[in-house]
C-alpha cells in the first residue's frame, strides 16, 4: 500500500487542534487523528468539528477502547470517525465488539498491542480476532519512567520487523521515535507513519510544536511518500 502519514492531534485545546488539523493537510498529511487529550476534553463534539472541518479526510478516534466496545466505535462513527482504536490488553469479547461495530457501522479497528508482555504474539492476534489494523505501541509513561532509571528507552522499532513479518495486516510504530526513525518506518514494512508527541506536538504541554511546523511537514510528507508501495 501506498505510505501514509497520519497527524496525531494530541490536544486539549479544539481551536488549536483544528488550526493545526488545516496546517497539515496544507502540508500533504493523509489521516487525521483525533489524539486521546483531544478526546478527553471534548468527546464526539472534538470528532464531529473535524469532520465538519474535513469532510473526505480520514480520522482515526484514538479511544483506545478497554470495554463497552460496540458502543463506543458505534457513537465515534456517527460522529464521523472512520478508524477507532482498542487495546490488544482488552478482554477477547471486547476487541470482538469493536470489530463487530466497525462492520456495522463502516469504521476500520485499530489494534494497539501497548502494555503487552509479547507484542509481537499480541499483533498476531489482534489480526486474528479481525482487526484491520496494529498499532505497535511504546507508552508514553513507560518510555519516560525507563529513562528516569537510567537504563536505554525502548524503543517501537526495537521489534517493529518482527511485528510486520507476524502479521498479514499494516502496521503502524508509535512511541518516542525521532523524526528521522518516523520518516524510515516504511523501511521497516510500516506504510502508516504517525507524527504526533513529541514530534510536532511539545509532549509536555500538549500545545502545538514552535518553529516553522509547516514547512517541516511538508518535506517529511515528501520523504514518506516518496517510498514505494509497502507489500503486506
Amino acid at each position: 500500500m501506498r505510505p501514509i502519514v497520519q497527524i496525531s492531534l494530541d490536544l486539549t485545546d479544539i481551536d488549536e487542534a483544528l488550526e493545526t488539523a488545516e496546517m497539515a493537510m496544507r502540508a500533504g498529511v493523509d489521516w487525521l487523528e483525533a489524539g486521546t487529550p483531544l478526546i478527553l476534553a471534548y468527546g464526539l463534539v472534538g470528532v464531529r468539528e473535524l469532520r465538519s472541518a474535513f469532510p473526505g479526510v480520514p480520522i482515526v478516534a484514538d479511544l483506545k477502547t478497554m470495554d463497552g466496545g460496540y458502543l463506543e466505535a458505534e457513537m465515534m462513527a456517527k460522529a464521523g470517525a472512520t478508524h477507532v482504536v482498542v487495546m490488544a490488553r482488552a478482554h477477547e469479547e471486547t476487541i470482538k465488539c469493536v470489530v463487530n461495530a466497525g462492520r456495522d457501522f463502516g469504521v476500520k479497528v485499530m489494534g494497539d498491542n501497548l502494555g503487552c508482555p509479547d507484542m509481537v504474539a499480541a499483533a498476531k492476534w489482534l489480526e486474528d480476532l479481525g482487526c484491520d489494523f496494529v498499532i505497535h505501541h511504546i507508552g508514553y509513561d513507560e518510555r519516560r519512567g525507563i529513562a528516569a532509571q537510567g537504563k536505554r528507552m525502548p524503543s517501537p522499532l526495537d521489534q517493529l520487523k518482527e511485528v510486520v513479518q507476524a502479521v498479514n495486516i499494516p502496521v503502524q510504530a508509535v512511541g518516542g521515535l525521532t523524526l528521522e526513525q518516523a520518516i524510515r518506518c516504511p523501511e521497516f514494512g510500516a506504510p502508516l507513519v504517525v507524527l504526533g508527541a513529541p514530534l510536532t506536538i511539545d509532549a509536555d504541554a500538549f500545545k502545538t510544536a514552535g518553529g516553522a511546523l509547516e514547512d517541516s511537514l511538508r518535506l517529511i510528507c515528501e520523504k514518506i511518500h516518496a517510498y514505494d508501495n509497502i507489500k503486506i
